[in-house]
């Protein structure tokens, strides 16, 4: 028998409604329309099917404290070893007094390797977490070559290094010095962390992002226009340095923010990323601050010495030369030119900033041009991913938003529901621009909730990618549908055969290298 060959190649459909919003912090926040029947939510909400129970707790003590508005946030990384995302989540708590909720922090073991079954259990207690601090973020890494990740939590307080043993995790704060606590033996307030190797010898070092200066007692009262009680912005505080800690390999790190060049500059950081984001030899650390200008701190000739060249590579200030509340921030190639561009979520009022790079160390703010400005206006941005949720092979962006500010609207203190507002879900069209599909995502994108931490990742090995929401209040997982389809392009490639033929094999092979598999089958 003659056998010819057909090639399916993958494709996304997907019903997209354009949704544009503006506005102020003031002013209220439309919701983008219900999906439609011919639209099919994209994410689907399985938090309370699969046991993930957290919920957050952020005081709301009615002193209105600004870090009971900037936390939480979470981490996605196999803590076991199993091959399946676990979940870290970090809890808030109390400023007067000091306290946590019963059990503090929680990590969520997921059991889809033993069972078959996309379900996590709670194994806070069995792995010997006690993290009871103020909790702000979290940071994931192998500082010890061992295999397992180690966990880093970030605090309104003391931060904490937790040593994964597989079966324990052991708090070796105090041991490795990176606490975080100043000579004067005062506290830090630490919002993000990244582990990445800083000078190439096979140890992952530790960069910590710190804000302000925040005192506790006695509180520090600000004020709206309309002279009602507000949260106070990060002018209202001294912005402190951040910390670079390298790691000796014995368990200990040491603080080298004052010679690596680090400590030389301050501002109130709310997000970190390393990458290669000039394509040099080494890696460059990008820190969002808000209100202030961001830093890129690239290395000198020198190991572990950094510059700070955020103005000259036109990713410290706006397009207007004008800084902005920068919060979230992440960094992808969605034009497929073979850099990384940067994306910022911001304060609403501003808008969020996506930084083209020219490939020769200079960047560009195209966010006007790209479709990006406007929806992001009325929002305040924090949390943000470049996802391909379509497996269409271009990055598309996620960005989850929540007041800062109370409405005109709100009398006395407020309260979490006073702050909600919509996420946001943008497609890329081809690396041409974006439109907003917010309203055809599911859930995570059309009820309003107050959002601050996101993370994407394929939770039950489907190939496709998933996204946790960390909230004031309760949690949210949200799995990603898939709805795609396989389109006949046999003849479009010259590989047709007659339609009655007899299949007799077939593969799975990305083709057309667009990042996902096509299938060939052969007659």
């Amino acid at each position: 028998m003659d056998r010819s060959l057909q090639l399916r190649r993958h494709t996304s459909s997907l019903l997209a409604t354009l949704a544009l919003a503006a506005g102020l912090e003031t002013a209220a926040s439309a919701a983008p329309a219900a999906p439609t029947p011919e639209a099919p939510a994209i994410f689907t909400d399985i938090t309370n099917d699969v046991g993930l129970d957290f919920v957050h707790y952020s005081a709301e003590a009615g002193e209105l404290d600004l870090p009971e508005i900037t936390g939480p946030g979470g981490a996605l990384f196999d803590q076991d070893g199993d091959g399946d995302l676990d979940v870290y989540l970090v809890q808030g708590g109390k400023l007067r007094p000091r306290s946590s909720p019963e059990g503090g922090d929680r990590l969520y073991r997921s059991l889809l390797a033993d069972t078959g079954q996309l379900r996590f259990t709670d194994a806070t207690s069995a792995l010997g977490l006690a993290a009871t601090g103020y909790g702000m973020g979290v940071a994931t890494g192998d500082i010890d070559n061992d295999g397992d990740l180690d966990v880093y939590v970030l605090n309104f307080g003391p931060n904490q290094l937790w040593r994964n043993d597989g079966a324990r995790l052991v708090d070796i704060s105090a041991s490795s010095g990176t606490t975080g606590s100043t000579d004067k033996g005062s506290e830090e307030w630490s919002i993000a962390a990244t582990f990445v190797d800083i000078d190439g010898d096979g140890l992952l070092d530790l960069y910590v992002v710190n804000y302000t200066d925040f005192p506790v007692d006695p509180p520090i009262r600000c004020y709206a226009r309309t002279s009602r009680r507000d949260y106070c912005g990060p002018s209202a505080f001294t912005p402190t340095a951040d910390r670079l800690f390298r790691n000796r390999g014995d368990g200990v790190f040491e603080d080298i923010s004052q010679s690596s060049g680090i400590a030389r500059v301050a501002g109130p950081g709310l997000g970190v990323l390393a990458a290669r984001l000039n394509g040099g030899r080494f890696l460059d650390l990008y820190v969002t601050n808000d209100g202030a200008a961001n830093f890129l701190f690239q290395q000198s000739a020198a190991a572990a010495t950094f510059d700070d060249d955020a103005l000259l590579a036109g990713v410290a200030l706006n397009q207007l030369g004008q800084p902005e509340a920068s919060m979230g921030v992440d960094a992808g190639d969605f034009d497929r030119d073979g850099d990384l561009d940067l994306f910022l979520t911001h304060l609403s009022g501003e808008k969020n900033t996506l930084y083209v790079n020219l490939g020769d160390g200079l960047w560009e703010d195209r966010t006007t041009a790209l479709g990006l400005a406007s929806p992001s206006r009325a929002m305040t941005g924090f949390g943000t991913v470049w996802i391909d949720y379509d497996n269409d092979g271009w990055l598309d962006l996620a960005a989850v938003n929540g007041r800062v500010l109370l409405p005109t609207t709100v009398q006395g203190t407020g309260g979490a529901r006073d702050l909600v507002q919509p996420n946001q879900l943008f497609r890329n069209q081809e690396g041409r621009g974006f439109v907003d599909v917010s309203a055809s995502a599911g859930a995570a994108f059309v009820g309003p909730e107050t959002s601050r931490g996101l993370a994407r990742g394929d939770f039950d090995n489907d190939g496709d990618t998933d996204i946790y929401l960390c909230n004031w209040g309760a949690n949210r997982l949200y799995l990603n549908d898939g709805k795609g389809k396989f389109t006949d392009v046999a003849q479009e490639v010259g590989a047709s055969g007659h339609p009655r033929d007899w299949s007799s094999g077939a593969c799975l092979l990305d083709y057309d290298n667009d990042g996902d598999l096509d299938i060939y089958v052969a007659q």
